[in-house]
């Protein structure tokens, strides 16, 4: 008898949103609980050494740390998202890791104190997209015609830019014609709008506001602005 699966989750979490992908995209039945991470109940702290999402509870077992559960997933679950072949597959795993460096780097981006800072960060994303753009084929694909794990993994970073964009252009995506094209299409996959609420624009938004950076200032006068000419 299969085991019940449910994902724990954080709403704003890109971590949870490619393990959602990945279930979404293998068809697994699973349910799905939010927690609050900055009031965490005693419940998830017992199943989350690190007290972050995303955890994955299978039956009895609890498993953490996105990476982890991918590969797990992959191994139990049919509709593989890595390439059959081993060189391929081990390239792939790279391509997860790098979408991990680019989320860090977000990160850095939106907590940027101040706007020198801001278009430094700008202009790290900018390169390690142009990165990106060199590894992409026709598409409309990381792998072409196959949706990949890599593809679960940039979704949630892309999805970042629907907010930023905005507030302003930031010119991370110029001249990256093939990455923007790949942005587009996953942005328009049933299982990557799916790995998110409704809300999740707005509580990005307000996320931002709090974190009281360059961009927090920026979305301010953006809505300042707006009020003052509606």
């Amino acid at each position: 008898m299969p085991q019940h699966i449910s994902l724990v989750s954080h709403a704003l979490c890109p971590y949870v949103q490619r393990i959602a992908i990945a279930l979404a995209e293998k068809g697994v039945a699973h349910d799905r609980l939010t927690v609050d991470l900055a009031n965490k109940p005693r419940w998830f702290l017992d199943i989350s050494p690190t007290g972050r999402t995303p955890v994955l509870k299978v039956g009895a077992a609890a498993l953490f740390e996105s990476a982890a559960i991918l590969e797990y997933l992959e191994e139990t679950q049919p509709h593989p998202l890595h390439p059959a072949d081993p060189v391929e597959r081990a390239r792939h795993r790279a391509w997860v890791g790098f979408g991990s460096e680019c989320l860090s780097d977000i990160a850095g981006f939106y907590s940027a104190p101040d706007n020198s800072s801001l278009n430094m960060k700008a202009a790290t994303l900018h390169t390690r997209f142009r990165l990106l753009e060199r590894q992409l084929g026709r598409g409309p694909w990381f792998a072409d015609d196959s949706f990949s794990l890599v593809d679960a993994v940039f979704a949630p970073v892309f999805r970042y830019f629907d907010t930023f964009d905005r507030i302003d252009d930031f010119g991370v995506f110029d001249g990256l014609e093939r990455v923007t094209d790949w942005r587009c299409e996953l942005a328009d996959r049933p299982s990557v709008q799916g790995a998110v609420g409704p809300d999740y624009d707005n509580l990005l938004a307000g996320f931002i506001e709090r974190r009281g950076g360059a961009l927090s200032r920026m979305l301010g006068e953006g809505a300042r602005s707006a009020a003052t000419f509606a």
